[in-house]
């Protein structure tokens, strides 16, 4: 009875926390075209939320989202192309809603940047490891005398 109670539950819980996201589209944005509709979503998914950093405005449900949703769905009707969409949008709020900035400008730094501190480090570690390598080898013997040899072995218990 317990596991049967259990197994309802977490089905219950997985579907709700699967829905959470779904529901941020209300219904009276849906299209009733479903080709301009599947175009919206699909722009929707590569524009971030200004308000939630980490989501795209087709899963949040803050205001500003559901403008954005409704901008797009606007834009569409109007017969703008997918890329049309997001450059009219970009230009109004900025390169920060696009989850992938473009690839020029400062924005190659963006880019570029995490890949080169990367190889940077990876030859640094490169390098340190092989320096490293050839210190345990132990320190070189220095040139000791017959006298002197013998006195280290004493000391030493040899």
């Amino acid at each position: 009875m317990l596991r049967k109670t259990l197994l309802v539950v977490t089905l219950v819980l997985s579907a709700l926390i699967s829905l959470g996201p779904a529901l941020a589209v209300q219904p009276d944005e849906i299209m009733k075209d479903p080709a301009l509709e599947a175009r919206a979503r699909e722009i929707s998914k590569v524009l971030r939320c200004p308000v939630c950093q980490g989501e795209n405005i087709d899963d949040s449900n803050a205001e500003v989202s559901r403008d954005l949703r409704l901008l797009v769905r606007e834009r569409l009707k109007a017969g703008d192309t997918n890329s049309q969409v997001i450059d009219y949008i970009t230009a109004r709020y900025g390169e920060y809603v696009l989850f992938e900035p473009e690839k020029r400008g400062a924005n190659l730094l963006l880019w570029y940047l995490g890949p080169a501190t990367l190889i940077v480090a990876l030859t640094g570690g490169f390098f340190y490891v092989r320096s490293r390598r050839g210190a345990s080898e132990g320190p070189a013997q220095p040139d000791l005398s017959d006298e002197e040899r013998k006195r280290l072995e004493e000391l030493m218990g040899e």
